[in-house]
């Protein structure tokens, strides 16, 4: 009960705390994604949403996504979002990161893009933008198979304006580790990271491929160049379970003042497609490790979508004023993808 306390910092925390807490006991049943009863009138609050950004062409697999969103100290937001087409084999789709700017958080314009020929690299997923709290410089972190080898996390020399990020300035900071012996089984790759500085020290969620599977694992860093596991390097932070049995990914973490609550993602075995039919749920934590899931069994946020794909992943959440802005890559009918903006009022 201790957590809902700390969440009740605001009537929407609260409600939402609430209804985590009568929400333990449904089941998931179907085939395809499914928020519980006891959960909708949460859920239903991200019904209403703004699109900030669209796919290139508007036809199945051109998707922008993986948005990475901060606000500077003259108000100005910022965005770094993934760009994907369905001209090359998928895993390798993300042919741009693309730099865009904005007054209100809402429109949007494009100002500088990265190409993966520029670095080059096969292709970008997830990009994290963030600003340095000693420097005000702006951060920038992506993700891709680095020199014909295994996804890696990589970072661009800090600027102090984003439309002057460099793309041949690219380098890995994290990389999958090394067998400990023969038959050891360990992570082979990283991709996705979110990234945020707090308590003096940067940290890193990032989706780690061991044993066949997608699963969170947790990097800490001083200055943001040289990181170090949390823990085992091997050890992932959440368990495959119930409703993200299949796979389980890092999304966003909003500080609450004490704790943090955790957003991730997730599938499962018996969902359609549950390698791109990922969803998300919440989480609890004091101290950015150790996670109390509070939507075991159920997701709480899905693209209402008519078809097989309810994607709503990729998000990134961030405190405006006395609202909760946030920025998800959700799927469209014609299976494209755009990014959405939710607004939820913090009264």
């Amino acid at each position: 009960m201790m957590i809902y306390r700390i969440l009740a910092v605001n009537p929407f925390l609260f409600m939402l705390s609430i209804s985590l807490s009568t929400g333990q006991v449904m089941e998931w049943k179907g085939e395809l994604p499914e928020v519980a009863d006891q959960l909708k009138h949460i859920s239903t609050k991200f019904d209403t949403y703004t699109t900030v950004l669209k796919p290139d062409q508007d036809e199945s697999e051109w998707w922008a996504g993986a948005p990475s969103v901060v606000r500077d100290e003259n108000g100005i937001f910022w965005m770094a979002a993934r760009m994907r087409s369905p001209e090359h084999p998928r895993g390798l789709r993300g042919f741009e990161i693309r730099i865009l700017k904005s007054d209100d958080g809402v429109n949007f314009k494009k100002v500088h893009e990265i190409r993966r020929e520029k670095v080059p690299i096969p292709g970008f997923e997830r990009p994290a933008l963030l600003i340095d709290p000693m420097t005000n410089k702006f951060k920038l972190y992506a993700c891709g198979p680095w020199q014909e080898g295994p996804w890696s996390i990589i970072k661009f020399d800090d600027v102090d304006d984003p439309t002057k990020f460099k793309a041949n300035s690219a380098r890995p900071v994290i990389q999958a580790p090394g067998k400990q012996y023969d038959r050891d089984v360990s992570v082979l790759e990283y991709k996705d990271p979110f990234m945020l500085f707090t308590d003096n020290n940067y940290h890193c969620y990032v989706t780690g491929y061991i044993r066949g599977n997608e699963r969170l694992f947790h990097y800490v860093s001083s200055d943001g160049e040289s990181w170090e596991p949390v823990g085992d390097v091997n050890q992932p932070v959440m368990d495959l379970s119930g409703w993200h049995n299949f796979f389980i990914r890092p999304a966003s973490v909003i500080p609450l003042g004490i704790g943090y609550l955790f957003v991730y993602e997730g599938s499962s075995t018996t969902w359609y497609d549950p390698v791109y039919n990922v969803v998300t749920g919440l989480g609890f934590t004091f101290d950015l490790h150790n996670i109390i899931d509070l939507t075991p069994n159920s997701p709480l946020i899905i693209s209402t979508t008519p078809g097989h794909f309810h994607t709503w992943r990729y998000s990134h959440w961030l405190l405006v004023d006395k609202e909760l802005f946030v920025y998800a890559e959700v799927a469209n009918p014609n299976h494209s993808h755009e990014i959405r903006l939710f607004r939820l009022l913090l009264k």
